[in-house]
C-alpha cells in the first residue's frame, strides 16, 4: 500500500493502545509516510486559567505540558523507525480540532483507537463524529493482541450508473485489497440487495400482484445485484488474495453486521456518506446503523469531492455552536 502519506494519530488517554500505534507505524513504513501524533484537551482555550485565577500556578500551561511531555514519549517509538514526526496539543472539541488539522495540514489518513476505554466494544461520539466529517479516510482500530488481520471485509454498492458510487467503491476496493495483502488474510466483498417494499407488495391488499410475479420482480433484482456486484469485483485484480464474494439479500444494516460476526471479520472497509451537497449526512443512516452494531475495527471512506461541514475558518466558539 503506497496511498497514504500523511498519518494524523489520535492520543487521546482513554483510547490510544497498543495496537493503533503498531498498525501507524508499520503502515508510515511501507508507505514513507509521516505521522503526526494530536491530542486534543476538551476545553476552550483559556478554561482552566479562568477556572483556577488567582492562584500563583499557571495550571492550563502545566496541564498542556504535561500532554506535550506524553505526546513525545509515544513518539520516541515510532521516530526509533526513523519515521519523521511530529507532535501537537491543542484544546477544543476533539472532533472538530482534528478535522481541522487535516483540512490545514492535508493528512491523507486519520487513525484512532476505538472507544471511551482500552477494552470498549463501541465508537464514542467522537469516533462517530469523525467518521461522518472527515473528509479523508478514518481507521478506528478495536485493541486487539493480533498484529495482522485474518479476515476484511469491503462492503460495497455497486451502481454502474452512479460514477460517485463508482469511485468510492474503487477506494474500498483498493484500500481493502492491500490490507489484506499486507496482513496476507482473506477479503471477503460483501454486497446486500433487496427488492423495495417486497413485503408490501407480498401482504398488502391494495397492491393486486401475484405472487409469482412478485417472485420474478425478485429475481430479476437478485440477478442485476448480482451482475453488477461481479462486474466491480472483476474490475479489481485479486494481486493474489483469496477473495470470497458474497451476495446477501436484506437490508445492509441487519444482514452485513450478522454476516461479520458469523465470519469472525476483524476490519470492514466501508463507504459512511453516499453522495455530495448533503455534508455530513449518511444517506438513511444504514452505515451509523452498521457501525453501532460491529464489534470490529472500522476504515470509513467518503466519496469523491466530499466536503466537510466543518470549516477551518470559523470561529471555535460558532463551529462548537453549530454541532452543539
Amino acid at each position: 500500500m503506497k496511498r497514504f502519506k500523511s498519518i494524523l494519530l489520535v492520543c487521546d488517554e482513554e483510547s490510544l493502545h497498543n495496537a493503533v500505534i503498531r498498525r501507524a507505524t508499520s503502515l508510515a513504513k511501507a508507505n514513507g509516510a509521516s505521522v503526526t501524533l494530536m491530542e486534543v484537551v476538551d476545553s476552550a482555550p483559556g478554561e482552566f486559567s479562568k477556572l483556577f485565577s488567582g492562584l500563583p500556578r499557571d495550571f492550563e500551561s502545566e496541564l498542556m505540558e504535561f500532554h506535550r511531555k506524553r505526546l513525545t514519549r509515544v513518539a520516541r517509538k515510532i521516530r526509533a523507525e526513523d519515521i519523521e514526526t511530529d507532535e501537537v496539543v491543542l484544546n477544543g472539541v476533539p472532533f472538530l480540532e482534528i478535522i481541522r488539522k487535516v483540512l490545514t495540514d492535508g493528512h491523507d489518513l486519520v487513525m484512532k483507537g476505538a472507544g471511551s476505554g482500552q477494552d470498549s466494544l463501541f465508537f464514542t461520539s467522537t469516533d462517530l463524529h469523525l467518521m461522518r466529517k472527515c473528509p479523508c479516510p478514518v481507521w478506528v482500530m478495536k485493541k486487539t493482541r493480533k498484529r495482522h488481520y485474518a479476515r476484511v471485509l469491503a462492503a460495497v454498492e455497486p451502481d454502474a450508473t452512479d460514477e460517485q458510487r463508482k469511485a468510492m467503491n474503487k477506494m474500498i476496493m483498493e484500500l481493502a485489497t492491500s490490507l489484506t495483502i499486507m496482513d496476507g488474510g482473506e477479503l471477503h466483498v460483501v454486497n446486500a440487495w433487496k427488492l423495495d417494499d417486497e413485503q408490501t407488495l407480498r401482504h398488502s391488499g391494495f397492491a393486486k400482484i401475484s405472487e409469482s410475479a412478485i417472485d420474478t420482480l425478485l429475481e430479476k433484482k437478485r440477478i442485476k445485484s448480482e451482475q453488477d456486484l461481479n462486474r466491480l469485483v472483476l474490475s479489481h485484480p485479486t494481486d493474489g488474495v483469496t477473495r470470497h464474494v458474497h451476495l446477501l439479500k436484506g437490508h445492509a444494516r441487519d444482514v452485513i453486521p450478522k454476516f461479520a460476526a458469523k465470519q469472525r471479520v476483524e476490519l470492514i472497509v466501508m463507504g459512511t456518506v453516499g453522495r455530495t451537497g448533503i455534508p455530513g449526512v449518511i444517506i438513511g443512516n444504514t452505515a451509523e446503523a452498521i457501525l453501532n452494531q460491529v464489534e470490529c475495527s472500522v476504515i470509513a471512506v467518503k466519496p469523491p469531492g466530499f466536503e466537510t461541514p466543518v470549516l477551518p475558518g470559523l470561529t471555535r466558539a460558532a463551529q462548537t455552536l453549530q454541532f452543539a
